[in-house]
């Protein structure tokens, strides 16, 4: 009896040890993974390889030039030579200067007609080259539109504006010519005619060449004299810088801006030595801003019988 006693204990022990065995050995199975979860979870996860960007170069890329008014591409242009300050800027330089020579129009001035009403004008168009040059020299990788900086400005002058313009003279020139000399005589009449009755509003640009216009023989011009490298040669429109010469010093003894004056290669005898005004067609031109607060006008009389030319700039009462 004490052996099967001894025998029944002895079984109990042992399957009491096997459960017990599983057990722990179950416990620690899931301690285990409990752990290596946790660790697994503190592993950071390996991040994608981004693929690296190709570095864009300005001097690789085409930008657009865009006409500041309207958007529209003028040009497009490859900064090849960006890196290369001196021969870059030079060829931006000369860039601009082209654009602005297709683009460049002088204002053409409003008259009075013999009704005493407002007559023509157009716009001053103008290029700004050297703030289009200034864009161009500050290209990036990101803004491929590089701004064509045009402005235009249209003649300030209205009819309230411009009543009893011709009442007061603020400066009057006169000079002298040879009535003998019909064919010069007539030059300085017809450049005379094409400057009369000009009006000017503030801020106004006056071109001599743009308001007289090319001279030629179609338009009336004759044969004349006219200086050329110190020499008198004869040449359609010979003349007209008398005429130019006396608009000088009306406007200058007005107050009047002057914006471009050249001198004649040699004296002239219708006006005190440094006081000429030479021009020439698609050359030297005569150019003047009206700097006041008020309009002017012009007034230009070639009276052929007795040889004088006189410019006459006046404004009216109240301006003054």
């Amino acid at each position: 009896m004490k052996k099967v006693l001894g025998a029944l204990l002895l079984g109990a022990t042992i399957v009491s040890a096997f459960i017990a065995y599983g057990m722990y050995t179950n416990h620690s199975a899931k301690q285990t993974a409990a752990i290596e979860q946790k660790q697994a979870a503190k592993k950071p996860e390996k991040k994608a390889e981004k693929k690296k960007k190709p570095v864009l170069k300005v001097e690789e890329l085409t930008y657009q030039l865009k006409d500041s008014r309207t958007g529209e591409v003028m040009k497009e242009f490859k900064p090849v030579h960006y890196k290369d300050k001196d021969v870059y800027d030079q060829e931006i330089k000369q860039l601009a200067s082209e654009l602005a020579k297709g683009i460049d129009t002088p204002m053409q001035n409003i008259k009075i007609d013999e009704n005493g009403s407002l007559t023509g004008g157009s716009k001053q168009i103008i290029l700004k080259e050297a703030e289009l040059v200034k864009n161009l020299q500050n290209l990036n990788t990101k803004q491929l539109n590089v701004k064509v900086p045009i402005y235009e400005t249209a003649p300030n002058v209205t009819a309230a504006s411009a009543q009893g313009i011709a009442d007061v003279s603020l400066a009057s020139y006169s000079t002298r010519f040879r009535p003998s000399d019909t064919s010069r005589n007539r030059n300085v009449q017809l450049s005379a005619e094409a400057i009369n009755n000009v009006v000017l509003g503030p801020g106004d640009s006056f071109s001599y060449n743009q308001t007289v216009g090319e001279r030629t023989a179609e338009r009336g011009y004759q044969p004349a004299p006219e200086i050329i490298n110190k020499q008198l040669v004869m040449g359609i429109g010979g003349g007209i810088c008398q005429t130019s010469s006396t608009l000088f010093n009306a406007i200058d003894g007005a107050g009047l801006q002057v914006t471009a004056r050249s001198h004649h290669s040699k004296h002239v005898g219708y006006v005190p030595a440094g006081r000429d005004a030479t021009v020439s067609w698609g050359g030297p031109d005569f150019k003047f801003t009206n700097n006041k607060d008020y309009p002017v006008i012009i007034k230009a009389y070639a009276n052929v019988n007795t040889g004088v030319l006189t410019v006459d700039v006046r404004t009216s009462q109240r301006s003054i």
